[in-house]
């Protein structure tokens, strides 16, 4: 299945379109990560453990989507979108959305 973020696909033609589509994934982050994140904060630098969660929902998402285009008969997603977002009791957990329009290209 092809994915992208552009409305189109090079030498390729959208001969249906099925839809929205969409992955999303909420996940909750650890004492031990958010510890670790917390001393990278005040001494500066990246958060390897918060970038491998946010690399981990982001795949989940995409996924997602795609198995839903697939359901919907689509062999292609374009239009794609990823979002993330921190929610819940002291930003406890990360949402992460991939949506897209599902189609059929030839």
């Amino acid at each position: 299945m092809i994915i992208t973020t552009t409305q189109a696909i090079e030498g390729r033609q959208i001969v249906e379109y099925h839809g929205i589509v969409f992955g999303e994934v909420i996940t909750g982050v650890n004492f031990v990560k958010d510890f670790f994140a917390g001393i990278r904060n005040i001494v500066g630098g990246r958060s390897g453990s918060y970038e491998e969660e946010l690399g981990a929902a982001r795949t989940k998402a995409m996924n997602e989507m795609e198995q839903r285009a697939m359901r919907m008969g689509a062999n292609a997603v374009v239009g794609v979108h990823v979002d993330s977002e921190v929610m819940g009791t002291n930003n406890g957990m990360l949402m992460v959305t991939a949506t897209g329009t599902a189609v059929t290209i030839r």
